[in-house]
Parts: C-alpha cells; sequence; structure tokens
C-alpha cells in the first residue's frame, strides 16, 4: 500500500498533536522534580563522565556486603567528580568517622538506589507483585511479567529459573480469574486474550545458549520449556520469547520455531516473539516467522521493539572484527521500525502486531498506519516498560488501545542490570523522553520524519596496518558448515604416512605415530622423523642458504608470509580440523589457532616493513647517525603442541622475515600439524633449504641447542626444558663465533583474583573458561583462584554447578566444552596431582570421565595454601585450586608468591583494587574483568618473566628485533666546509 508522503505526514502530525493533548501535565517519574534522584540524573545527563561512574555504582552496590563497603566504594566512585553535589544529594558529606555513622549513610545509600529500582520493578516475587499488576489492571493496563536474577551459569540455576516460571505462571493464572473483566485487554481482531503473560529469557533456561551447536541447544532448553508451556496452556497464560543478543538471534527463532512445531504444541495460540527493529535481518526475519505461522495455521504475536543491547552488541562485534549486523545511527532503527509496521499489519490474519515504543513519533505512525488499513482498534497493542513513559500510557489508555507494561518482577538490588539499561535509555542523548521532558524540543521537531545521515566511505585502512583474523561467527550456518565438511573431509585422509627430506633425501629417524587423544586407537598420522645426522646436514646447507635469504630485499621476505597467510585463511577449516583430530582441540579453539597464526605472518610482515629502512639517529649539523638490522644468522625453532600452528608459525615468520634460515622441530605431539605448517610455508615461497622441518623426539631439541653455527634458539614449552636451554647456550662449543640467544616462553601457575565487589556471574564464567579452555593446557591457563572471603562460600558453591554443568567430550561435537589432554602420559601426570590434592585438600568438583581416550575431569579443591604443592606446581591441565584471602593486598601477596609470572587477573569493581592490582600483581599479561586466556597479537602481545620466560612479548613490536643484530653507522657530512646530505 503506498501513500502520499506529505499526506501521512499531515496525518502523523494531526494525531501526535492529539497524543500529546492526552499525555499533557503529566511527567515521566525519572524526570520529576520530586524524585529523590532527580539533580543526579540531570548531572549524568550534562556530564558523560560522571554518568558513567553513577552507572557502574549502581550496577556494583548489589554485590556489596557491607555498608562500610558501600560508603568506601561511594568515597572511589565519586571522591573527584562532583563530590560536593552527589555528596549533598546522599549525604555524603555528612560522613561520621565512626562505625556507626558509615552504617547509616551506607543504609541510606542502599535504600535510595532501592527506591529508584522500585521505579521500575513491579515487586521483588510475584506474590509482593501481585497488588501493583491488579491496579494496573484496574487502571486498564495488562502486563507482562519478566522474571529478574542473575545470569545462569549452571544446569541448576537454569533449573532455578524454570521453576521460577512454573511457579510464577501458577500463581498468576489462579490469581488473575478473580480479577474483573475488562473486554479492551481481553480481546483483540483474532479473540480471545489471557490476562496473564509471561516474557521468558531463553538464556536464563540454559549454561550455554550457544549458536555453535543448535541441535544440542535446543535438546537442553526444550527440556526446560516444554513444562512451561504445559503450564501456561493449563492456567491460559500467554508466553512471549525474549530476543537477546544479537549472536543468538537467528537460534532463539530456531528454538521458537523448533518448539511450537512440536505436535503437543502447535496449536498453543498465545506464543510470541520479539524482534528487534535494529537488526539489519529483521524484515526477513519477520517475513519468515509469517510464512511459518500460516503453515502451522495458528497465530503467534510478534513483539516489535527497537532494541536494548545495542551498545553491548556494537562492541563485541567491533572487538572481534566482524561486520556489525545492527544499524548504527538511532536514525536508521526508528526508520526500519516505521517501515515494518504496514508489513505486521498486512498479516494481521496470522500474527498479534504489538508494538513496543516510548516514542511519540512512533506511536503516531502506528495509528496513521491503522488508519490506512483499515485496522480495528483491538488488532494492536502497544507494550510500554513499567515505570517509564507513563504519560504516554495514559495517552494510549485514554486514545482506546490496548496498553500492556512490561513488568520486571525481582529482588531490587540484584535487578540492577536491568536498572542500568534502563537508565540509559532514559538519559541517552537520542531518547524520545529526554528531548521532550528534559530538552522542551517543539513538537513540530519532536514528529519530524527520522533523518538517516548521509552514507559515509568507510576510513581507508593506512598503508601497512594491522587488523587481527576475526574467529569465526559459528552463529553463521555457512560457517558451521565448512567447518563439518572439513571435519568430514580430514577424516578420509586418517592413518596416512607423511614423508619429510632434506634436500630431497628421506629423514633417517623412526616413524612416529601421532594418535587422536580423544580416540587412542584411531591412528591420525605416521610421520617421518629426522635424526640428529640429518640435523647437522640441515645445519650445513641452512647457513649459506641464509645468507642468500637475508640479502633479499625485504619486501620479497614480506611478501612470502602475506602468501603464507592467504593459504592459511584458504585452508582455514582444514588445517582446523587437522587440529581437532591431532590436538584434540574444540571447533573454536582449532579455529583461534589458525587465526592467531596468521595474525602473526601479517603483523611481523607489518612489523618488518617498518625496520626494514634505516633508522636517522637524531639531526644534529655534521653528522648522519643511523641504525640499521641485519639478520643473526640460523634458528632453531622449537614449538609446542599445544598451539601447535599458531606458536610456531610466529616464531618462524619472525625469523624468516628478518632474514634468517631457520630448523623448525615441532612437538613429537603434533608432529602431522609440523609437516602442514612446513610445507604450507614452502609453498608460499620460503626456499626448501632455508626452512627445515625436522620431526622428533628430544634428542632433535638437544642436537639444534648443541650445534655451534645455530645463533638462535626460540622455544616455547615447560620450564625445565627452558632452562636446560639456557644452560646449553651459555656453553660455547667448538667453532662457535656467536653467543647464542634464547627466546624462552616457559609457562606460568597463574592466578584470578575475585574480590567483594565482583560481578559473580562474569567471575565465575572466566574462571571456568580460564581454566576448562582446552582442558587447562594453556600456559596461561588459570590454576589457582583466590577469593576474598566475603564471598568465598557464594563462589564456591556457584563454582562448582558450573563446573558440573560443562559438556566434555569428543572435540568432533561442536557442543563439547571439555575435550582431551594431550595423551596418556599427560593424564598420568595430572591424575598423580588429583590423587596428591584429594589425600590432602577439600574438594569441590571432580568430574569423572568413560570411555577411550586421554580425558581428565574437571576438578577443583578449596582451601589450599599458598606454599602447598598443588599452588606452587604446573599442572598443565584443568584442576584448580581455590584460595580465600582477607584483603586485597593479601590476595595480591598469594598471588605473587610462585616462581612464575606470566599472566593474572582480577575480578573487582572497585577502583581502588583495580589500581592496587594494576600496580602489584606481578605477571606479563593483567587481565582485567575477563578470562586470561585468548592473548590477541598487536593487542595483548604475550609474554611473562621470572621463571615464566626471557624475551620480548610475541606479538609485540619488540620481537623481530631479537632476531637481528642491530648495527649504527655514524658519518662526518662536513665537506670542505658545507655539509653533504
Amino acid at each position: 500500500m503506498t501513500m502520499n508522503p506529505s499526506v501521512f505526514d499531515a496525518t502523523v502530525l494531526r494525531i501526535g498533536q492529539h497524543l500529546a493533548q492526552l499525555s499533557a501535565g503529566r511527567t515521566p517519574t525519572i524526570f520529576d522534580s520530586h524524585w529523590w534522584s532527580h539533580s543526579v540524573i540531570n548531572l549524568a545527563m550534562k556530564d558523560p563522565t560522571f554518568k558513567v561512574q553513577l552507572f557502574r555504582f549502581i550496577d556494583v552496590l548489589p554485590s556489596v556486603a557491607s555498608d562500610q563497603a558501600v560508603v568506601r566504594l561511594a568515597e572511589e566512585y565519586f571522591g573527584s567528580l562532583h563530590g560536593q553535589v552527589f555528596g549533598l544529594q546522599w549525604g555524603l558529606k555528612a560522613l561520621a568517622a565512626t562505625n556507626v555513622g558509615a552504617a547509616i549513610t551506607g543504609k541510606t545509600i542502599r535504600h535510595q538506589v532501592e527506591q529508584m529500582a522500585r521505579t521500575f520493578i513491579a515487586g521483588s516475587s510475584v506474590e509482593e507483585a501481585l497488588p501493583v499488576l491488579a491496579n494496573l489492571w484496574k487502571d486498564g493496563r495488562a502486563w507482562s511479567v519478566d522474571l529478574l536474577g542473575e545470569a545462569t551459569i549452571s544446569d541448576v540455576e537454569a533449573d532455578r529459573y524454570r521453576d521460577r516460571c512454573l511457579e510464577a505462571l501458577s500463581h498468576l493464572g489462579r490469581t488473575v480469574d478473580m480479577w474483573p473483566s475488562i473486554t479492551q485487554l481481553e480481546r483483540d481482531h483474532l479473540g480471545s486474550l489471557p490476562r496473564a503473560q509471561l516474557s521468558l529469557k531463553i538464556s536464563a533456561l540454559t549454561s550455554r545458549l550457544d549458536p555453535i551447536d543448535p541441535l544440542g541447544t535446543y535438546r537442553t532448553v526444550a527440556a526446560r520449556l516444554r513444562p512451561i508451556v504445559e503450564q501456561a496452556a493449563a492456567h491460559g497464560c500467554g508466553l512471549i520469547f525474549d530476543m537477546e543478543q544479537a549472536e543468538t538471534k537467528t537460534l532463539l527463532l530456531e528454538l521458537f520455531r523448533n518448539l511450537f512445531d512440536e505436535p503437543a504444541f502447535r496449536t498453543f495460540p498465545h506464543a510470541g516473539v520479539a524482534m528487534q527493529a535494529y537488526h539489519r535481518e529483521t524484515e526477513q526475519d519477520i517475513r519468515s516467522l509469517i510464512i511459518w505461522a500460516d503453515r502451522r495455521n495458528c497465530p503467534i504475536t510478534i513483539r516489535l521493539v527497537k532494541g536494548a543491547y545495542w551498545d553491548a552488541d556494537t562492541v563485541h562485534y567491533r572487538q572481534a572484527g566482524r561486520p556489525v549486523p545492527l544499524f548504527e545511527h538511532k536514525a536508521e532503527t526508528d526508520t526500519n521500525y516505521e517501515a515494518l509496521v504496514p508489513l505486521l499489519l498486512d498479516h494481521r490474519q496470522i500474527i498479534r502486531p504489538a508494538f513496543g515504543t516510548h516514542n511519540l513519533r512512533t506511536l503516531a505512525v502506528i495509528e496513521a498506519m491503522m488508519d490506512a488499513h483499515r485496522c480495528s482498534p483491538e488488532t494492536v497493542e502497544y507494550q510500554m516498560i513499567y515505570g517509564m513513559a507513563e504519560p504516554f500510557q495514559h495517552a494510549m489508555v485514554m486514545h482506546g488501545r490496548r496498553v500492556r507494561l512490561y513488568a520486571p518482577v525481582g529482588r531490587l538490588l540484584p535487578g540492577m542490570a536491568y536498572l542500568v539499561r534502563r537508565l540509559l535509555e532514559n538519559t541517552s542523548n537520542e531518547s524520545f523522553l529526554r528531548k521532550e521532558y528534559v530538552e522542551s524540543q517543539s513538537l513540530a521537531t519532536l514528529f519530524a520524519p527520522p533523518v538517516v545521515p548521509a552514507s559515509t566511505l568507510p576510513h581507508s585502512r593506512e598503508r601497512n596496518s594491522f587488523v587481527n583474523e576475526p574467529h569465526s561467527d559459528f552463529s553463521r550456518q555457512e560457517i558451521r558448515t565448512a567447518m563439518q565438511t572439513a571435519i568430514d573431509r580430514v577424516r578420509t585422509e586418517l592413518g596416512r604416512t607423511w614423508p619429510a627430506s632434506i634436500r630431497g633425501n628421506q629423514l633417517t629417524g623412526s616413524l612416529m605415530a601421532s594418535r587422536n587423544p580423544a580416540r587412542s586407537d584411531e591412528l591420525v598420522a605416521t610421520v617421518q622423523a629426522a635424526s640428529p645426522a640429518d640435523v647437522a646436514a640441515a645445519v650445513g646447507t641452512a647457513v649459506t642458504a641464509g645468507v642468500a635469504w637475508g640479502r633479499r630485499p625485504a619486501a620479497e621476505r614480506i611478501a612470502v608470509l602475506r602468501r603464507a597467510a592467504g593459504l592459511m585463511r584458504q585452508r582455514r577449516y582444514d588445517l582446523a580440523a587437522w587440529e581437532i583430530f591431532e590436538v584434540g582441540k574444540s571447533w573454536r579453539e582449532a579455529d583461534a589457532d589458525v587465526a592467531e597464526a596468521i595474525d602473526f605472518l601479517e603483523f611481523y610482515a607489518q612489523q618488518m616493513t617498518r625496520l626494514s629502512e634505516p633508522l636517522r639517529l637524531g639531526q644534529y649539523p655534521g653528522e648522519l647517525n643511523q641504525r640499521w638490522y641485519r639478520p643473526r644468522g640460523v634458528a632453531a625453532v622449537i614449538a609446542p603442541w599445544n598451539f601447535p600452528l599458531a606458536i610456531p608459525a610466529g616464531m618462524i615468520s619472525a625469523a624468516l622475515v628478518t632474514g634468517n634460515s631457520v630448523l623448525f622441530k615441532p612437538s613429537e605431539r603434533a608432529s602431522l600439524l609440523g609437516v602442514l605448517l612446513t610445507d604450507l610455508f614452502h609453498e608460499a615461497g620460503v626456499p626448501a633449504d632455508v626452512l627445515y622441518g625436522l620431526p622428533g623426539g628430544p634428542e632433535i631439541g638437544r642436537a639444534l641447542s648443541e650445534h655451534p653455527e645455530i645463533v638462535t634458539i626460540a622455544f616455547t614449552g615447560s620450564k625445565d626444558v627452558g632452562l636446560g636451554l639456557w644452560a646449553s647456550a651459555a656453553t660455547i662449543q667448538p667453532g662457535q663465533t656467536m653467543v647464542r640467544r634464547v627466546i624462552a616462553e616457559m609457562g606460568g601457575k597463574n592466578a584470578i583474583i575475585i574480590d567483594d565487589t565482583a560481578d559473580l556471574d562474569e567471575a565465575i564464567a572466566g574462571v571456568v573458561a580460564s581454566f576448562t579452555g582446552y582442558a587447562g593446557q594453556k600456559c596461561s591457563a588459570c590454576s589457582r583462584a583466590i577469593v576474598l572471603n566475603s564471598v568465598y562460600d557464594q563462589f564456591l558453591a556457584r563454582l562448582r554447578e558450573a563446573v558440573m554443568s560443562l559438556r566434555l567430550g569428543d572435540p568432533c561435537n561442536p557442543g563439547t566444552q571439555v575435550g582431551p589432554v594431550i595423551d596418556d602420559r599427560a593424564k598420568r601426570r595430572i591424575e598423580e596431582f588429583i590423587a596428591l590434592g584429594m589425600a590432602s585438600h577439600r574438594v569441590i568438583v571432580r568430574r569423572t570421565t568413560e570411555g577411550p581416550g586421554s580425558f581428565v575431569g574437571p576438578t577443583v579443591f578449596a582451601d589450599v595454601r599458598p606454599n602447598d604443592r598443588l599452588a606452587q606446581e604446573e599442572i598443565f591441565g584443568p584442576v584448580l585450586v581455590v584460595m580465600d584471602a582477607t584483603t586485597m593486598a593479601e590476595a595480591l601477596e598469594m598471588a605473587n608468591m610462585t616462581r612464575y609470572a606470566l599472566t593474572g587477573g582480577i575480578y573487582s569493581r572497585s577502583p581502588a583494587n583495580l589500581a592496587m592490582a594494576r600496580e602489584q600483581f606481578d605477571v606479563g599479561n593483567l587481565y582485567v574483568n575477563r578470562p586470561i586466556t585468548g592473548a590477541l597479537v598487536a593487542r595483548q602481545p604475550f609474554g611473562g618473566h621470572r621463571l615464566s620466560g626471557v624475551g620480548a612479548k610475541a606479538g609485540g613490536e619488540d620481537y623481530l628485533a631479537q632476531f637481528m643484530i642491530t648495527h649504527i653507522t655514524s658519518e662526518n657530512t662536513l665537506r670542505r666546509g658545507f655539509e653533504s646530505t
């Protein structure tokens, strides 16, 4: 249906003016001058820095146990930011030095923030909310209850949310039957409507709402959803699936369709789903839903909203280097929303349109569209949020329309995350409510059509700039298919023998069998190994070949690295699939390793572009001082098995691009991946006599470390082997002309500190990911959690359930979270430590495993002391010890009580504690409020000190210089009284 734009705009203005008259004389609570927080909210809208601090303080408040801590945090957050204004508002200026004075002030702050929460939260429980809901009903407003709560990180918590939903449906269903009948709220164009409606957060029904495994996720979620739908049907209640983060959008729609396609629920008439207008795919998603609903032959509700996760989703996609699937300007979202209104109205015979908005123009547009489509008033429902836009709620009720309020129910302080989102919406520069009630913009301005900014070209990438290779987006079906296809293809090649040679001559070592750690009887490959004699032969040719390679223009070597990166991109999923089979990595872990290998190639190519030109030192007249880099000579690369592509690709490419020849010894536990990497470099253009792949055992490493013509050793592996390399390098061999340089990364005993202000949802998820990711087989893995004792018991209880909910199994399965350890030798060593722990420490979790393969179940011990063996020795498996500390200072002291200094982390929302950790936590890489594994090239250059290693950080600007000799030339440019240039 087409409409004359000028006529339509005039209609919108006419309707909007009428609605404005109906809302006149009323002010939204949050902007009411009598509300306690009015001056604070006004200040937040004027000062973005203060706004961030205010919302962060509100966010942390629920986790603070004592009133004294509330006062301390308030001082930390606001002491230097408008302290006088905020202090007068909350009485902080009157703080007494006594505990009583602090307690009173802390209680006051809590009480006032709770009062603010009550504006948006209908009650702390369904029972408490019922009088509020009943009054809304009497006032002509329906509602949809949303049960607030902490994030779900375990199956126990998912069951708890299911039970809360069942209890709420039962209680609401019984109670609303006694309420008076209101036809406007109980019928629409398709028939009767339920009095009670429950909005469901699907992520709360599973500890892992993960699009990488749609089938496994559906089985888990549907098992908890079915009794909820049955209860809703029994009590005549409606159900709406809330839409959440953009990454899960397609998965949630699949869950919705699959569930209500089941025979038992195919005729359930009051199912609905929220759709977000800020998503670029929303129109095609709605069209797909319409086709499905028509085939199902049963109506559904579509709640059209603009979306509440824009800020977080946009950051996550940009951080991951992926295209943002959302409109990036509010005007685009508004325009899309208005364009979707007629789509829903056109299909009202199968769709119950519900429009969620607090924008008066949007309301007027919907009304104008209804007029144009000749829709009866009961066709649509207007949905708003409890506590927001009360004048518009009133206007639509007075206009004779059905209004439903989204009514959160839950404990007030734990509902702070919800409250913060509401405050962000209300105080946003783009908020319609702010524009009308704070900025007092004219009706003509407020009702003008949204203006989409002119398209701007993306900023051109600076020449030779570096951008990380994005990890695969497994929410996309085509990506999942590509990975599964690669796994199936690689499976057909298992068991082959892979030859290796030096200048056409076969290596003379034994054959090495590589086996699948998930199925120890499955042969992945047989690889020809080298012998010490092969090392001597390879060095002999590598010395001469390296000289020629080093004399090539740097641009040629740089181009070779970039070709290698291109080949890796082409073979990305095949290489990842080989990692799944040979070293037992999960889908995401394997994919991330390939992406990191690409990053090293591209970053070191970019860095060599910078370093290949001479650098002038100083600008003094009469002299030209320059720094030049030259290759050191033959480099030995001794690589580990846990990052079988990324780490060796980084070490090899650094040595090659700086002009050195390389002898590469992959781990005997990842020998095939070493062969594949060597072949890829050769295919990219590295001469065969410049890079040698020498698979083998420890004897090959010893031969490399002792050869007098190898001048650089790049090593990643265990502390004992690394220290042995240092000792060997210190011995001058006959014929040796250069002191060897050893670059070594040797592991860690890494700790995460959790204080009493931490977001435990994030902290537990971060600790679990950091100690069980790749079965704990990362040098950066967390093996110690140090928890302040005020939250110690709570942390342990939730940690236990989170670990018990992990999915263990074959990494070929996309839903597997914890796979095998590398082999039976590693398994035996880890189990020796577990046995030691079980004999001397409190066991919190001991997951057991069954079936073939080298599996070790995640294990957690509590009450471990800092000097205990399990708190000091690197275990390299999924074993975590938890220790308690009284203060932050004590926690930091405990964290630093090992010989290692690699990675560490802290979960805290205390500015003072974070500052203390940055200053005193003695680690190479400190991670704040995030997991401690997964460093990215260039963004988090990686490496430690003490016994964790020596040398510049991998993936950093200093790394390449280690493979080169620095030359300085100083020239006198003054000749016969004039300066030459």
